[in-house]
């Protein structure tokens, strides 16, 4: 009886983290469920060994940035004056020893966190597409600062998804400033912890300056940050923007993300061996970079691998993009670090159609398997050109699927019920019984869109389509759900930053 207590109340505290406290330690995944592992544990150091013999003998280019270059070289690297980097083999592992395996990210009050770390995954919003679907006439058309805003708010309320990332860009401002107010609209539309990307280093000093006025200072920032900052080279090769960046960050104490695409076939070896090794390779020269500037600070690693489709050219693999996604997760853990690799939640179709609907339920079951530390891509369609909220909601739908299968089952007396089945005998009746009352809601996922068959539970009770729920949901939620404010005085710091700002700089 105290077995059966004490689990009826771990249960049920559960549950109330679950529905209360989404921002502390939810997705975690080292427990009685294990991450598939793809490649043999032979397959796994070599793949290791030849992005090492590739940091060394053949190196990575970088643009020729003295105090880059200074860095690199006074660390024991191999420095040509035009910028090709070769890394010895210890300098690399003493990076990789030396990172952080985890971070807090903290969200937007300072209440709660999410924990960047081997063992969780968290999903969010993004990123950077160009275009929305126009709410008339249902075609693509360039986003705008009201999109990103309406976008933001249905994150916010989306109790799945964890933090918002910029879903689409500011079109009609594609400039410095417009990268410093897309910051600025999220700060504002949620309180989630965010992931921040820019093409300019300086929007990096002004993200900081406002997330110091967020957070009430630059130590209260380093102590509980409040955005991870993304950067995004290219395979084996860094320009300055991006050497910038990590520079800062890091120098900063800013969590950071790391990660290309490589386009095997194009930027990179065809086969999936070969492009995993390039990603590995590029992700690994960011972080010694990131431990020459600050030793511990914390530095996840995302490459994604993708494929030239080649009988057009164009970007395809599906197959091979999502085992090399496994794979490179896998390669990641035998490291002890955390990957950020994770390609769950986008599509490549035009719309949010069958097709993508396949697609992402597709790859954000890859996500059960591979267990990155985030999913940064939900909601974006034809090949991250175009953003769809009925996307974002349905793939919200499936975060919640993957977190009741990630709890796992329990075994124990009372649910292998042994003695319950004796008692019934092999034709009584089990419906009856309390002891089904007592647990058929516990490992029962109450599915909003999924489940056609089952009216009461996914709500269509009027026969609706998916994207006829979908879009009954987000209307509502747009209507009734108010984002925590951010203060008035805080809101007009912030605003007499960016002025201050777009008077000091100008974009020729």
């Amino acid at each position: 009886m105290r077995r059966r207590r004490a689990r009826a109340e771990k249960i049920q505290a559960a549950k109330v983290t679950h529905i209360v406290d989404r921002t502390k330690d939810i997705g975690l995944v080292d427990g009685a469920l294990q991450p598939y592992q793809p490649l043999s544990g032979d397959s796994v150091d070599q793949v290791v060994d030849a992005a090492l013999e590739l940091l060394r003998d053949t190196g990575v280019g970088f643009d020729p940035d003295p105090k880059v270059l200074d860095l690199f070289d006074q660390g024991g690297c191999d420095v040509s004056p035009q910028g090709l980097v070769k890394f010895p083999t210890e300098l690399v592992r003493a990076a990789i020893r030396s990172s952080a395996r985890s971070v807090k990210l903290w969200n937007r009050p300072g209440t709660g966190f999410i924990t960047l770390d081997r063992h969780h995954t968290w999903f969010f919003s993004g990123m950077t597409c160009i275009k929305v679907f126009d709410e008339e006439t249902g075609e693509p058309r360039d986003s705008t600062r009201a999109d990103l805003a309406r976008i933001t708010r249905l994150v916010d309320a989306l109790q799945n998804i964890d933090g918002a990332c910029v879903a689409c860009k500011i079109v009609e401002q594609s400039d410095i400033h417009g990268e410093i107010d897309e910051f600025a609209v999220l700060a504002e539309h949620t309180s989630k912890p965010l992931e921040f990307l820019c093409e300019f280093p300086e929007t990096l000093d002004v993200v900081i300056e406002m997330a110091e006025v967020i957070r009430g200072g630059r130590e209260q920032l380093v102590e509980k940050p409040y955005f991870a900052h993304i950067v995004t080279p290219l395979p084996l090769y860094y320009a300055q923007v991006h050497t910038d960046q990590i520079i800062r960050a890091v120098s900063y104490g800013i969590p950071l993300i790391i990660g290309t695409v490589t386009i095997g076939g194009a930027s990179a070896p065809i086969t999936m061996a070969g492009c995993l090794v390039h990603s590995l390779a590029t992700d690994l020269a960011a972080l010694v970079l990131s431990h020459l500037v600050r030793p511990g600070s914390f530095c996840a690693l995302g490459s994604d691998v993708s494929f030239m489709e080649a009988a057009t050219g164009g970007v395809g693999g599906f197959s091979q993009m999502y085992l090399g996604d496994l794979a490179i997760c896998q390669v990641m853990r035998s490291l002890d670090l955390p990957s950020a690799t994770g390609i769950g939640g986008c599509s490549s179709a035009r719309r949010f159609d069958e097709d993508a609907v396949w697609e992402i339920s597709c790859n954000m079951m890859n996500a059960f398997y591979a267990r990155p530390v985030t999913c940064d891509y939900l909601g974006s369609l034809d090949e991250g050109i175009t953003y769809s909220s009925h996307a974002l909601a349905f793939c919200d739908e499936l975060v919640g699927l993957l977190r009741k299968m990630w709890e796992g089952l329990v075994v124990d007396d009372e649910t292998l019920a042994r003695d319950f089945t004796r008692e019934v005998g092999v034709r009584g009746n089990y419906l009856a019984h309390p002891h089904s009352a007592r647990h058929c809601r516990e490992e029962y996922w109450n599915a909003r869109y999924y489940g056609a068959n089952f009216p009461l539970s996914s709500g269509n009770v009027e026969d609706q389509t998916l994207v006829e729920r979908i879009e009954r949901d987000i209307r509502q939620v747009l209507e009734n759900h108010t984002p925590e404010r951010l203060s008035d005085d805080i809101l007009s710091r912030i605003r007499a930053i960016q002025k201050r700002f777009a008077r000091e700089y100008s974009v020729e």
